[in-house]
Parts: structure tokens; C-alpha cells; sequence
């Protein structure tokens, strides 16, 4: 099959189908994501045999340990995929929303109201989550979706595409709001980036490649998201045990996520309490570690850090740590090689936290807590399409808001103008 012409044919579909997504009522919308819940439940046996196929594919392939955990879907996970539908159900319809209204000297009133993007690509790896929790934000949210996941996954999109696609259409909402594109070919995506008659926004969710690529080629507008390069700078006023939890809670609880913990920076006045008893637990844990010169004179027997791993996301259980002499030498090496997702500092030291606040310059900005909480559900939305880390249009978690845009409205009395 000619991929332009399949992928064009996804378009016409797509746009017929965001007429009726843009006007459809909210009872309707919420209705077809509680049916989505109920057929994932209802499929979960197809769904993780489906799923066992690219787990069996990304072992023989040799994927590491972070990336089979990022593919894969078990009953806990499907019943979390079905818990966000709900969620999204339970939340507010953006759409209609008049965000102000005035009136002008001539007497006409203007407002802006929300109203949907229209038709979204998203191209994402790994993470067949992303089918479900993308095709409920857009279904809320009156938009249409046409989704290109990554080969490591393709089985697994397809059932589940297939699933929620079935539910939704058969409870009134039109047929092409949800797509996949089932074929691997990376020809297709360089067709979707393109393909400007049909989609209004594309959305990369991924590694730093994928998300490079769509930016430098794409002509339909793009989101940038994802990439997470986060600190945590533990003050010398910190409290060590908090910070040891912390610590351990963001390189470990899920360290092939964007949010996790990708470099440790310690004031020196703190560095030989700490290191030592954090290197024994994270090493228990199988975290690699790399220091820079100062961080080796307290853990000697420990990899030299090089000057790539300042600025890398492993989304691996690898850890840089850098000792600091001062807050400014922290926020100046977070600025460096920060990638504007999320940072953090752990300390009781009030003027401290307010200067990292106010100075780092990223999405999500933490005192004393983990960066994992950088997370649509964890902030309310329900779920999230993608963690925007530029500042045009949306930043930080995408929830429904930030996937609709403003319309203006003008109401008036017979008015022309001279």
C-alpha cells in the first residue's frame, strides 16, 4: 500500500471527523471514554497477549531492563489506563468556556472562548500507555487524533487503538476520531510531519532523536515535549535523610521516564555526610554512578563522570553527581545543561528556595520533592498528552486546556466601520 496515499486517506477521515468532535455535547464525549474504560477491562487478556509479542521482540532485540519496563502492560497497568479514561470523564469540559468578554467604545462585545486544535498527530515511542491516555485528552477535548507509535510497540497500539476506537464510535462519537497508523515504515512519519492539509499540531513524545527530527522537518507545526535532563541540588541546608528519599525516589521509581533524576548536584559543605551513605543504597539498587574530581575524593572506587554525561538522559539507572560550592554554581550548571523540563532543590533554607524558584529557568520547578510528580495525573489533569518543556502556547503537563485554543466572538448591533 502507498503510504502517502494511505496516510492522506487517514487525513480525510480525520478531518471529517473533527467537524462533528468540535460540537459534540459533553454527556456524549464523557460517555464514549467510560465505554473506553470498560473494553480495555473487558480486553485485558487480548491486550497482554498482544503486549507479550513486542515484550518477546524487545528482549531478543536486547532492550534494557528501563526500556521492557516502559513497553510493558500488565493488569495493574490496563486497570490504570482504564482509571485515567474515567478520570478524564470526571473532569470539566474546556470547550465553550468564555474566558472573558468586554465591551468596545462602538458598543460591540468581544470574547474568547475555547474551542478544540482540531486535529492532532502524535508520534511517540515505547510507551503504548501514550495511545490511551493521548486518544481520552482529545476525545474530551473535542479534538481528532491520529497516532503513530513506535515499532517496539506496534502490537500492543494495535489492539489497543483498535479497543478504544470500537468503544468510542459505537457511542456516538464519528468514525475516524481515533486513528493509528499501522505501519512501522519511518516513511509515514515523514509524511505525517508534512501532511499540513490534515493536522493541525503534531506532537513528539520521545528521546531526544525523535523529538530533533520532528523539529528540524516538520512544516506542520510542532509541540516540543519531553526531553528531561532534571537536576536535584541538595543545599547545604538540607535535611539529608528527606534528601535521600527524594534522591532515590526520582532515579528509581521509574528511571526511563522523562521526569526521572538524570543529575545529582551537592553542596560541598554537605557532600562527605551524604555521598557515602547514598552511594551504598542506590548501588544496592543498581544505580551506576559517575562523579566529577571533588565527588571522588569522598567515593574513590567510583567512575569519573565525562563531560557527555553532564548533559544526558539515560532514562537508565545511571547517575552523574557533581559537588557545588554554592547555590549559583548549581543554577549556572543547571542552565548549562538543563534541558527545561523539571529541577529541584532540597532545602529549609527559605531565600534559597525562593532564588531557585524564581532563577532556574524550567517547566516544573520543585522544592522539596521529587521531580516524578511531573505528571498529568499527579497534577490533576486526568492524564497528559505530553510534558511541553518550550514556553509558546502550553508549558509543562498538557491537559485538556492546553490541547484547545482561543476563538473570538463578537457580538454586535448593526455596527460598520468608517
Amino acid at each position: 500500500m502507498d503510504i502517502n496515499l494511505s496516510l492522506i486517506e487517514k487525513g480525510k477521515s480525520a478531518k471529517k471527523a473533527s467537524r462533528k468532535m468540535a460540537t459534540l455535547s459533553t454527556d456524549v464525549k464523557n460517555n464514549a471514554l467510560l465505554s473506553m474504560a470498560e473494553a480495555l477491562i473487558c480486553n485485558k487478556e487480548m491486550i497482554i497477549s498482544e503486549n507479550d509479542k513486542d515484550m518477546k521482540n524487545g528482549r531478543n532485540k536486547g532492550f534494557s531492563k528501563a526500556l521492557l519496563d516502559r513497553l510493558l502492560l500488565n493488569d495493574k497497568r490496563i486497570n490504570e489506563m482504564a482509571e485515567g479514561l474515567k478520570n478524564v470523564a470526571s473532569l470539566s469540559d474546556p470547550l465553550g468556556e468564555v474566558l472573558k468578554m468586554w465591551k468596545t467604545p462602538n458598543n460591540l462585545q468581544i470574547g474568547q472562548i475555547r474551542v478544540p486544535l482540531g486535529i492532532i498527530g502524535m508520534i511517540y515511542e515505547a510507551r503504548p500507555n501514550v495511545t490511551v491516555d493521548a486518544a481520552a485528552l482529545c476525545v474530551k477535548s473535542g479534538n481528532v487524533v491520529i497516532l503513530r507509535g513506535g515499532s517496539e510497540a506496534i502490537h500492543s497500539n494495535i489492539a489497543l487503538s483498535k479497543i478504544i476506537s470500537k468503544a468510542a464510535i459505537e457511542s456516538g462519537l464519528p468514525e475516524g476520531c481515533i486513528q493509528l497508523i499501522e505501519t512501522t515504515d519511518r516513511e509515514a512519519v515523514n509524511t505525517m510531519m508534512k501532511l499540513n492539509e490534515y493536522i493541525d499540531i503534531l506532537i513528539p513524545r520521545g528521546g531526544a532523536g525523535l523529538i530533533n527530527l520532528v523539529i528540524k522537518n516538520a512544516t506542520v507545526p510542532v509541540i516540543r515535549t519531553g526531553v528531561g535532563n532534571c537536576h536535584i541540588y541538595v543545599d547545604e541546608k538540607a535535611n539529608l535523610d528527606m534528601a535521600e528519599r527524594i534522591i532515590i525516589n526520582a532515579k528509581t521509581h521509574r528511571p526511563a521516564v522523562c521526569n526521572s533524576l538524570e543529575t545529582l548536584l551537592v553542596h560541598n559543605d554537605i557532600a562527605s555526610k551524604l555521598l557515602p551513605k547514598l552511594e551504598k543504597t542506590l548501588s544496592s539498587l543498581g544505580v551506576e554512578l559517575k562523579v566529577c574530581p571533588k565527588s571522588q575524593i569522598i567515593l574513590p572506587n567510583i567512575t569519573s563522570a565525562s563531560e557527555e554525561d553532564w548533559s544526558t538522559e539515560f532514562l537508565d539507572l545511571i547517575l552523574p553527581i557533581k559537588v557545588v560550592d554554592s547555590l549559583d554554581e548549581a543554577i549556572d550548571h543547571i542552565y548549562k545543561y538543563g534541558s527545561n523540563h523539571s529541577e529541584a532543590i532540597i532545602t529549609n533554607d527559605y531565600l534559597n528556595a525562593q532564588r531557585f524558584l524564581k532563577e532556574v529557568d524550567a517547566a516544573a520547578v520543585y522544592v522539596n520533592a521529587s521531580t516524578r510528580f511531573t505528571d498529568g495525573s499527579q497534577f490533576g489533569f486526568g492524564a497528559e498528552i505530553g510534558i511541553s518543556t518550550q514556553k509558546l502556547h502550553a508549558r509543562g503537563p498538557m491537559g485538556l486546556n492546553e490541547l484547545t485554543t482561543i476563538k473570538y466572538i463578537i457580538y454586535g448591533e448593526g455596527q460598520i466601520r468608517e
